[in-house]
Protein backbone atom coordinates (compact mmCIF):
# COMPACT_ATOMS: atom_id res chain seq x y z
CA UNK A 1 0.00 0.00 0.00
CA UNK A 2 1.04 3.60 -0.45
CA UNK A 3 2.04 6.21 2.10
CA UNK A 4 -1.43 7.76 2.13
CA UNK A 5 -2.86 5.00 4.33
CA UNK A 6 -3.35 5.62 8.03
CA UNK A 7 -3.49 3.62 11.20
CA UNK A 8 -6.30 4.87 13.43
CA UNK A 9 -6.05 4.28 17.15
CA UNK A 10 -8.89 3.97 19.63
CA UNK A 11 -8.76 7.58 20.81
CA UNK A 12 -8.88 8.81 17.20
CA UNK A 13 -11.86 6.58 16.41
CA UNK A 14 -13.58 7.91 19.54
CA UNK A 15 -13.05 11.50 18.35
CA UNK A 16 -14.38 10.59 14.89
CA UNK A 17 -17.38 8.80 16.42
CA UNK A 18 -18.18 11.82 18.59
CA UNK A 19 -18.03 14.12 15.58
CA UNK A 20 -20.27 11.85 13.48
CA UNK A 21 -22.72 11.44 16.36
CA UNK A 22 -22.96 15.23 16.72
CA UNK A 23 -23.50 15.55 12.96
CA UNK A 24 -26.29 12.93 13.05
CA UNK A 25 -28.12 14.74 15.83
CA UNK A 26 -27.87 18.09 14.07
CA UNK A 27 -29.03 16.70 10.73
CA UNK A 28 -31.66 14.47 12.36
CA UNK A 29 -30.44 11.56 10.23
CA UNK A 30 -30.79 7.85 10.96
CA UNK A 31 -27.17 6.75 10.69
CA UNK A 32 -23.80 7.49 9.20
CA UNK A 33 -20.89 5.41 7.98
CA UNK A 34 -17.31 6.38 7.35
CA UNK A 35 -15.91 4.14 4.63
CA UNK A 36 -12.50 4.17 3.00
CA UNK A 37 -12.33 4.31 -0.79
CA UNK A 38 -11.51 0.59 -0.89
CA UNK A 39 -14.87 -0.20 0.71
CA UNK A 40 -13.69 -0.93 4.25
CA UNK A 41 -15.84 0.37 7.09
CA UNK A 42 -13.90 2.74 9.34
CA UNK A 43 -16.72 3.46 11.79
CA UNK A 44 -20.48 3.84 12.04
CA UNK A 45 -22.94 5.68 14.21
CA UNK A 46 -26.70 5.64 14.62
CA UNK A 47 -29.32 3.06 13.77
CA UNK A 48 -27.34 0.49 11.73
CA UNK A 49 -28.21 -2.90 13.23
CA UNK A 50 -30.67 -3.80 10.46
CA UNK A 51 -28.17 -3.05 7.67
CA UNK A 52 -25.59 -5.36 6.11
CA UNK A 53 -22.82 -2.86 6.76
CA UNK A 54 -20.02 -4.89 5.14
CA UNK A 55 -21.82 -5.20 1.82
CA UNK A 56 -23.14 -1.64 2.00
CA UNK A 57 -19.67 -0.18 2.60
CA UNK A 58 -18.20 -2.07 -0.35
CA UNK A 59 -21.05 -1.13 -2.68
CA UNK A 60 -20.97 2.55 -1.67
CA UNK A 61 -17.24 2.71 -2.39
CA UNK A 62 -17.94 1.03 -5.73
CA UNK A 63 -20.61 3.62 -6.51
CA UNK A 64 -18.11 6.39 -5.89
CA UNK A 65 -15.48 4.67 -8.02
CA UNK A 66 -17.85 4.31 -10.97
CA UNK A 67 -19.07 7.88 -10.55
CA UNK A 68 -15.46 9.08 -10.65
CA UNK A 69 -15.16 7.55 -14.11
CA UNK A 70 -18.43 9.19 -15.20
CA UNK A 71 -17.09 12.53 -13.96
CA UNK A 72 -13.92 12.03 -15.98
CA UNK A 73 -15.95 11.30 -19.11
CA UNK A 74 -17.82 14.61 -18.77
CA UNK A 75 -14.67 16.59 -18.01
CA UNK A 76 -14.84 16.77 -14.21
CA UNK A 77 -12.02 15.49 -12.00
CA UNK A 78 -14.51 13.94 -9.58
CA UNK A 79 -18.02 14.41 -8.22
CA UNK A 80 -17.49 14.99 -4.52
CA UNK A 81 -21.13 14.54 -3.45
CA UNK A 82 -23.66 11.86 -4.40
CA UNK A 83 -27.30 11.65 -3.43
CA UNK A 84 -29.68 8.71 -3.83
CA UNK A 85 -33.36 9.29 -3.15
CA UNK A 86 -35.65 6.42 -2.29
CA UNK A 87 -39.30 6.17 -1.32
CA UNK A 88 -38.53 6.10 2.42
CA UNK A 89 -34.80 6.33 2.90
CA UNK A 90 -32.18 8.45 1.18
CA UNK A 91 -28.39 8.33 1.06
CA UNK A 92 -26.07 11.32 0.95
CA UNK A 93 -22.36 10.64 0.35
CA UNK A 94 -19.41 12.94 0.16
CA UNK A 95 -15.68 12.57 -0.04
CA UNK A 96 -13.65 13.24 3.07
CA UNK A 97 -10.20 14.43 2.08
CA UNK A 98 -8.87 12.04 -0.49
CA UNK A 99 -9.17 8.79 1.40
CA UNK A 100 -12.69 8.17 2.67
CA UNK A 101 -16.41 8.65 2.12
CA UNK A 102 -18.92 9.97 4.64
CA UNK A 103 -22.30 8.29 4.12
CA UNK A 104 -25.44 9.62 5.78
CA UNK A 105 -28.70 7.65 5.63
CA UNK A 106 -31.83 9.62 6.41
CA UNK A 107 -35.57 9.65 5.89
CA UNK A 108 -38.28 12.26 5.39
CA UNK A 109 -38.07 13.49 8.99
CA UNK A 110 -35.29 15.80 7.80
CA UNK A 111 -34.36 17.51 4.55
CA UNK A 112 -31.53 17.05 2.10
CA UNK A 113 -30.51 20.64 2.85
CA UNK A 114 -30.00 19.90 6.54
CA UNK A 115 -28.09 16.73 5.76
CA UNK A 116 -25.89 18.50 3.19
CA UNK A 117 -25.11 21.32 5.62
CA UNK A 118 -24.10 19.04 8.49
CA UNK A 119 -22.32 16.52 6.23
CA UNK A 120 -20.27 19.27 4.59
CA UNK A 121 -19.16 20.60 7.96
CA UNK A 122 -18.56 17.08 9.25
CA UNK A 123 -16.47 16.16 6.21
CA UNK A 124 -14.34 19.30 6.63
CA UNK A 125 -13.71 18.48 10.29
CA UNK A 126 -12.93 14.83 9.47
CA UNK A 127 -10.44 16.02 6.85
CA UNK A 128 -8.71 18.11 9.53
CA UNK A 129 -8.62 15.09 11.86
CA UNK A 130 -7.12 12.87 9.15
CA UNK A 131 -4.56 15.54 8.23
CA UNK A 132 -3.51 15.83 11.88
CA UNK A 133 -3.21 12.04 12.17
CA UNK A 134 -1.07 11.98 9.01
CA UNK A 135 1.16 14.79 10.32
CA UNK A 136 1.60 13.01 13.67
CA UNK A 137 2.39 9.76 11.90
CA UNK A 138 5.02 11.38 9.69
CA UNK A 139 6.51 13.25 12.65
CA UNK A 140 6.88 9.94 14.49
CA UNK A 141 8.67 8.47 11.48
CA UNK A 142 5.84 6.04 10.83
CA UNK A 143 4.52 7.71 7.67
CA UNK A 144 6.25 5.27 5.36
CA UNK A 145 5.44 2.18 7.42
CA UNK A 146 1.83 2.89 8.34
CA UNK A 147 -0.60 0.15 7.42
CA UNK A 148 -4.25 0.31 6.69
CA UNK A 149 -5.30 -0.60 10.20
CA UNK A 150 -7.67 -3.15 8.68
CA UNK A 151 -7.10 -6.86 9.16
CA UNK A 152 -6.82 -9.34 6.31
CA UNK A 153 -9.78 -11.21 7.82
CA UNK A 154 -11.96 -8.12 7.35
CA UNK A 155 -10.84 -7.61 3.75
CA UNK A 156 -11.39 -11.29 3.03
CA UNK A 157 -14.88 -11.11 4.56
CA UNK A 158 -15.72 -8.13 2.37
CA UNK A 159 -14.61 -9.97 -0.76
CA UNK A 160 -16.71 -12.98 0.23
CA UNK A 161 -19.77 -10.76 0.72
CA UNK A 162 -19.25 -9.16 -2.70
CA UNK A 163 -18.90 -12.58 -4.29
CA UNK A 164 -22.16 -13.69 -2.64
CA UNK A 165 -24.00 -10.59 -3.82
CA UNK A 166 -22.98 -10.86 -7.46
CA UNK A 167 -23.25 -14.63 -7.91
CA UNK A 168 -26.53 -16.21 -8.91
Amino acid sequence: MSDDTLVLYEEEIQAIDALISKMLKGAEAKCALLVDKDGHLITRQGFTHSLDITALAALLAGAFASTKEIARLVGEPEFSVLFHQGKKDHIHMNIVGDRSILVVIFDDRTTIGMVRLYAKDGAAELTRIFDKIQENSQAAGAGSTAGTGISNDFASGTQTKLDDIFQD
